[in-house]
């Protein structure tokens, strides 16, 4: 009589969630010490952000305070929702809006897609010393700081000396007053912004363009297609990723148009349309020193700016596209 076998048991034991965490734990370990000279090249890049980005976050506690530098964050006695009530109620926010909505507008519509039509057209140059002249003009501006292109803007639009003026008055046409007219503040913001950001917003684009299989373009060609045809339906598909996620991250800077432009634009004559969140925030918090209050309109343009990213992100996976997280 055969004795019964029992079977071997061969299931493994559970593994815990301690277990499973000092696992995760030590294949990241183990990833870093491969890849150290990887993680040491983006060291300084974090610490940037942790150091200037993260780190002063802390003080947004200030917008919730009626903040007196004498007592410190600990000392200042709170406020709640007060300043920000008073940003909201204040007939100074819907012109702010207004303004910053505009200027993002024009950005949208006017600039963006100027980099990706003039790095096409570049895509087309064959002869690489003109294409490389022509680069190297175009980004010059970009190295310039606002300072200076807004120098050389008065220069040019003054209405006393300026070289367009007196061009106007020699061939007897009135003065126009660029810098001062309300009418022309938003003409000379988005020219600004053209000329200096143009040539450096297609490096992006024209690498994304060099990445582009050189297979698609032959079978387009072996199809048929002209330089046109290919564009449309092999370079711009290919770099459709990129203009995606750049959208993505313009969009979230609604409220940031950028403080130094807008402050050497703004004066006494045009400030019903130049004046923007960016120079309020200065005005208040430092000419005033408004510091709580200024800081809760850094904080609502900061949660608009976050809200924003988070929707368009959703939207572009929602049309297929990899988004930016």
């Amino acid at each position: 009589m055969e004795s019964a076998v029992k079977p071997e048991d061969h299931t493994l034991p559970a593994v815990t969630a301690k277990q499973e965490k000092s696992i995760r734990r030590k294949k990241l370990m183990a990833g870093m010490r491969a890849n150290k000279m990887l993680y040491l090249m983006i060291l300084p890049g974090v610490l940037y952000f942790v150091i200037f980005k993260y780190l002063p976050m802390a003080g947004l506690v200030v917008a919730f305070q009626d903040y007196q530098p004498y007592l410190g964050i600990m000392g200042s006695p709170w406020a709640g929702m007060k300043h920000f009530i008073r940003l909201f109620t204040e007939p100074t926010f819907f012109m702010l809006l207004n303004n910053t909505l505009i200027l993002f507008a024009l950005n949208i519509v006017i600039f963006f897609p100027l980099p990706i039509i003039l790095s096409l057209m570049l895509n087309e140059v064959k002869n690489k010393y003109f294409k490389s002249g022509i680069q190297t003009l175009i980004y010059i501006p970009h190295f310039m700081s606002w300072v200076i292109i807004v120098s050389i803007t008065y220069v040019f639009l003054n209405v006393d000396g300026g070289i367009i003026n007196e061009f106007l008055a020699f061939i007897g046409m009135e003065k126009v007053s660029f810098l001062t007219s309300p009418d022309w503040t938003r003409t000379v913001y988005i020219s600004q912004v053209i000329w200096k950001e143009l040539g450096w917003s297609t490096i992006i684009y024209l690498a994304a363009i060099t990445a582009v299989d050189t297979q698609l373009y032959e079978a387009a060609e072996i199809d048929g297609a002209g330089r046109l045809r290919k564009t449309w339906h092999v370079t711009l598909p290919a770099i459709r990723p990129v203009i995606i996620t750049l959208l993505i991250l313009k969009i979230g800077s609604t409220l940031d148009l950028g403080f130094e432009h807008m402050y050497l634009l703004l004066n006494s004559l045009n400030r019903s349309v130049a004046e923007i969140f960016d120079t309020y925030i200065y005005t208040a918090g430092l000419k005033n020193g408004q510091l709580s209050f200024s800081t809760a309109v850094g904080l609502f343009k900061g949660l608009v700016g976050l809200i924003l990213v988070m929707l368009a992100n959703k939207l572009a996976k929602k049309f297929g596209e990899d988004g930016v997280y």
